[in-house]
């Protein structure tokens, strides 16, 4: 009658997709690490939620002004629920090892999604935003 998850595996697993709404596990990978990050998404449909349950994780909020994303960093804490509401630009640079639960709107992952690429400057911009944040938990 109960049903039971663990997800192992790096990246992104949608586990328990029900009508209208889905819960998945993001674990670190390499895409995730801030070197790495190059682009934003946003969902259009639907608000998604993030709940830090292992690691260290920065939650990344943008707006695009004249055309350049404009940063809000949250160094998330752990079993804290952040929103990320629709149509806000995002992403999450993850430490390794770090395991994020996300609730959002069933087949988001399918269908739900743009990407805007960041110029070079920006990634530096975030790479140096980010590293001081997780630095302060070292």
């Amino acid at each position: 009658m109960i049903e039971t998850y663990k997800i192992e595996g790096d990246g992104y697993h949608p586990f328990l997709i029900r009508e209208g709404w889905q819960v998945a596990q993001l674990n670190y990978q390499e895409e995730q690490h801030i070197d790495n990050i190059k682009r934003l998404d946003v969902h259009l449909e639907t608000d998604e939620v993030f709940v830090l349950t292992k690691g260290n994780s920065v939650l990344i909020a943008a707006k695009i002004e004249d055309g350049e994303p404009v940063f809000e960093l949250q160094l998330m804490e752990q079993q804290k629920v952040y929103n990320i509401p629709q149509d806000m630009w995002h992403n999450i640079a993850m430490e390794e090892g770090s395991e994020v639960i996300i609730i959002e709107k069933s087949n988001t992952h399918i269908s739900d999604f743009e990407f805007f690429p960041l110029s070079n400057e920006k990634q530096i911009e975030l790479k140096e935003k980010v590293k001081t944040l997780f630095n302060t938990v070292k």
